[in-house]
């Protein structure tokens, strides 16, 4: 069994970037939903879907063993109110897995408002029943858009460049700050 899991992880971590396809996607409704695989999660979705098995397995071993650096949080906390965040990600990606958690776990020690964030979740095309990420230019998962006055002030995208909570702080802090493809 664990040889199973250590495999799809490692499947999923060299799958979770890449381009979206060509070929158009039919649309469905915009609740969650689980489509071909029990594992995966496709549509809007929030904290709680993410604590619930299957995906519990993943999202708590990280979010409780999960220590920010204090003077990252610090800044964060000083800044991270100004913002309205949107994030795109899949269940079914490592980086995702690795990521998200941390993501919750900063966003609750800063005590931020998670109705002030909207949570889409991709199949492992990059896509959405409704196409939403074509708005957003979602190429990689995960995708976190800090947004201020309604602006576009910065994005996470995939893996930090230093510590998650140091790239976090400069995006928040508006220090200068490139994320992996640009």
């Amino acid at each position: 069994m664990k040889f199973l899991l250590y495999s799809i992880l490692l499947i999923a971590a060299t799958n979770c970037g890449g381009s979206q396809p060509s070929e158009p996607v039919a649309t469905k409704p915009e609740p969650v939903i689980q489509e071909e695989q029990v594992d995966i999660l496709v549509g809007k979705l929030g904290l709680e879907d993410l604590q619930k098995a299957p995906f519990s397995a993943w999202f708590d071993p990280m979010y409780k063993s999960y220590k920010p650096n204090d003077e990252a949080l610090q800044t964060i906390k000083e800044n991270i109110n100004d913002y309205e965040i949107v994030m795109f990600m899949g269940t079914w990606c490592a980086d995702s897995q690795r990521e998200v958690p941390k993501l919750y776990k900063v966003l609750e020690l800063s005590n931020y408002d998670l109705n002030k964030m909207e949570v889409r979740a991709v199949r492992e095309d990059k896509t959405l029943p409704d196409d939403r990420q074509k708005e957003y230019d979602i190429t990689y998962v995960p995708t976190i858009i800090f947004y201020k006055d309604g602006e576009e002030a910065g994005r996470f995208v995939e893996y930090p460049q230093e510590d998650f909570e140091d790239d976090i702080a400069k995006i928040v802090s508006g220090e200068e700050y490139k994320h992996s493809y640009e």
